[in-house]
């Protein structure tokens, strides 16, 4: 299956794959410092569901045309996911492009293994989740916290629906930095719901 062929059965069952844009760099003329990007790469696992959490627990209009929606039920951390956060963080951060398919060079490994650049959903799936019903991928970029990665994501619709998605139970977040890419600090949250 060619990847523009994918890409085509991806975009018909668009009900079952929410996938947000991703939200590029900060909103100020800052790039992030050595030292915040230093703190940013050591936040743990516990900060990271609290904040996500602590989005997902209020009510709020993501305006996508949705109304009000939430508050939603609190998210698990599920380490397959973080893998597929991981490998596609590390693929930003080295190859220095901002974007849901996969370089298609090296660092996207999943990619490469397939012999064409990768979809978020293949991602996923290479990294071990699988019998799922859901799944979906936020991404930002240049976010030296995540508090400020995810007021980005509530920001923008798209983004925002993910968060807010009641069917989506587990969530792996990951956070890489390479100070000679665009943005330095990467960011990609995978979602599932099984």
């Amino acid at each position: 299956m060619t990847h523009l062929t994918k890409l085509a059965l991806i975009s018909t069952i668009t009900s079952i794959f929410f996938v947000g844009c991703g939200e590029q760099g900060p909103t100020t003329s800052e790039t992030p410092t050595e030292s915040s990007v230093s703190s940013v790469l050591t936040t743990s696992q516990v900060v990271i569901l609290d904040a996500i959490n602590k989005a997902r627990a209020e009510v709020r209009d993501c305006n996508d045309g949705r109304g009000l929606v939430g508050p939603s039920a609190p998210l698990t951390w599920n380490n397959d996911l973080y893998a597929s956060a991981y490998e596609h963080s590390n693929d930003l951060s080295v190859s220095d492009t901002f974007s849901h398919v996969g370089s298609g060079t090296v660092s996207d490994v999943t990619g490469s293994n397939l012999g064409e650049a990768s979809l978020f959903s293949e991602r996923i799936q290479a990294n071990g989740y699988s019998n799922y019903k859901i799944i979906g991928e936020n991404i930002a970029g240049g976010q030296e916290s995540i508090e400020l990665a995810v007021e980005a994501w509530l920001a923008s619709p798209a983004h925002c629906t993910n968060i807010m998605e009641s069917d989506f139970k587990e969530v792996g977040v990951a956070v890489v930095s390479n100070p000679n890419s665009t943005y330095r600090v990467y960011w990609t949250q995978s979602f599932g719901g099984k």
